[in-house]
C-alpha cells in the first residue's frame, strides 16, 4: 500500500525520510485495520472510542527513537503528515488522539515548569495521563479573550476554581482538566490542571451533535473546586502566554483540513468508478472529473499552506486567522463536490462522505468563526477594527 497523496503537486512529501514513510504506512495500515470498522456505527451511535488511544499510544508516533532529530522531536514534515492519515480517516479519530499529544502536551510543556514537563511528559505519550484544554465557556467562544468569566480565588496555599466551561473536547475521557481562569484582583490568566474526579468538577456530554459524533464535547462547571499551587503551569500568566504556547499548533488546522478532503476523494473517486450510468462509470463523464479535479486542486492549495507554515514557524498572531479561514472554505467546497458526486448514496455513513460533510461544520468554527477571521485580518490590513460599533 503505497504513501498515495493526491493533490501533492509539488512533491511535498518526498520530503520525508525513509523511516518517516515506513512509520505512515504503519500508521495507515493499523488505522485501516483496527479503528475504520469501529466508524459506521460509533459515529451513529454518538459513542467515543476511546480504546483507540492505547494502541495508537503504542505505535509510537511521537518518540521513536527512528523519528527524533538532533532537537530530540520528530520533524515539522512528519508531523504535518501525521495528522493528515488521522484526519483522512476521520477528524474525531485526530481530535481524540491528537487533543492528547498535540494541545495538552504542548500546553503543559510550553506552559509548565522544567520539573513538571519531566514528570509528566512520558505519561502524557502514553497516556497514562489524559487531559484535555478547557477555555471556552457557554457565553464566550471567539470572543473569550475578552469574556473569560471563570474565576481563581488564592486562599493560602490552594486555589479555588469557579465558573463553567462549554464544548470542551475529549474532557469525559480526561483525567485531567487544562482549566483556563482569570485570578481575582490580579487579572492573570491562569492555567491549572485540576483532576477530572476533584470535588465541585461536574461534566457532561453534550448530546444531539450533527458534527463530530465521535469526540465527546463537554459542558464542565467548577464550584469551589481546590487545586494546590503545584497544579498551576507557571508559565502561563496571560492570553499572550496561551497563543505562544499553541503558536506551533496553528497550521495543524491546515493539516486536518488536507486530511479530511482526502477523504472526502477518496470516497468520491472509489465510488465514481464503480457507479455505472448508461453503461458506464461515471468517472468517465465531464461533470464528475471536473468536481474530482477541483478537490484534487483544494487538496493542492491547503497543502501547499500547511506545509509552508509548518517548515516556516509562525511568528505573528494573525497569519493563524488567515490559514484557518482558506483551510475551512477549501474543505467546505472539497466535501461538498464529494457529496454532489455520490448523490444520495452520499448521505450514507457507509459511503464516508456524509462524516466529512457534517465535520466540515465543525472544522468551519474551530479556531474562530469565518467572521471573527475576517475581522482579525481587516484590522491587520487597515489598522481599523471593526470589532465593535459606537
Amino acid at each position: 500500500m503505497p504513501l498515495d497523496y493526491p493533490g501533492d503537486l509539488l512533491g511535498f512529501a518526498d520530503g520525508l525520510t525513509a523511516a518517516e514513510r515506513a512509520k505512515l504506512l504503519e500508521l495507515r495500515t493499523h488505522l485501516r485495520e483496527h479503528v475504520r470498522p469501529l466508524l459506521v456505527d460509533a459515529w451513529e451511535r454518538g459513542d467515543c472510542p476511546a480504546g483507540i488511544r492505547g494502541p495508537l499510544a503504542q505505535l509510537r508516533l511521537e518518540d521513536d527513537p527512528v523519528l527524533l532529530g538532533d532537537d530530540g522531536a520528530p520533524s515539522a514534515l512528519y508531523q504535518g503528515f501525521k495528522t493528515v492519515e488521522l484526519s483522512r480517516l476521520d477528524l474525531g479519530v485526530s481530535i481524540i488522539y491528537g487533543g492528547q499529544v498535540g494541545m495538552f502536551r504542548t500546553l503543559v510543556r510550553e506552559g509548565g515548569s522544567p520539573e513538571q514537563v519531566v514528570a509528566w511528559d512520558a505519561d502524557i505519550l502514553s497516556f497514562r495521563k489524559t487531559g484535555c484544554f478547557a477555555l471556552n465557556e457557554p457565553d464566550h467562544g471567539s470572543d473569550i479573550a475578552g469574556g473569560l468569566a471563570t474565576t481563581a480565588r488564592r486562599e493560602g496555599d490552594d486555589w479555588v476554581l469557579d465558573g463553567r466551561k462549554r464544548w470542551i473536547g475529549n474532557a469525559t475521557i480526561s483525567d485531567e482538566l487544562c482549566v483556563i481562569a482569570r485570578e481575582e484582583g490580579g487579572g492573570r490568566v491562569l492555567a491549572f490542571l485540576v483532576p477530572s474526579s476533584a470535588p465541585g468538577v461536574t461534566r457532561s456530554v453534550i448530546e444531539h451533535k450533527g458534527a463530530l459524533r465521535h469526540v465527546h464535547n463537554a459542558d464542565i462547571e467548577l464550584v469551589g473546586v481546590r487545586v494546590g499551587e503545584h497544579a498551576r503551569l507557571p508559565r502561563i500568566e496571560s492570553f499572550r502566554d496561551i497563543n505562544r504556547a499553541f503558536r506551533v499548533l496553528r497550521p495543524a488546522i491546515a493539516w486536518n483540513s488536507v486530511g479530511m478532503q482526502l477523504g472526502a476523494y477518496d470516497a468520491a473517486v472509489a465510488y465514481a468508478l464503480r457507479r455505472e450510468q448508461f453503461g458506464a462509470p461515471i468517472a468517465g463523464y465531464q461533470l464528475i472529473q471536473e468536481k474530482l479535479v477541483q478537490i484534487v486542486a483544494n487538496i493542492a492549495q491547503t497543502l501547499a499552506l500547511a506545509v509552508r507554515t509548518t517548515t516556516h514557524p509562525l511568528a505573528d498572531d494573525v497569519t493563524p486567522s488567515l490559514i484557518k479561514l482558506v483551510a475551512a472554505d477549501r474543505l467546505r467546497e472539497s466535501a461538498a463536490l464529494a457529496r454532489e458526486i455520490l448523490g444520495g448514496n452520499g448521505l450514507l455513513l457507509e459511503n464516508d462522505v456524509v462524516r466529512f460533510l457534517a465535520d466540515a461544520e465543525a472544522m468551519y468554527t474551530f479556531e474562530g468563526t469565518r467572521e471573527m477571521n475576517v475581522l482579525i485580518l481587516g484590522r491587520a490590513l487597515t489598522g481599523l477594527s471593526a470589532f465593535t460599533r459606537g
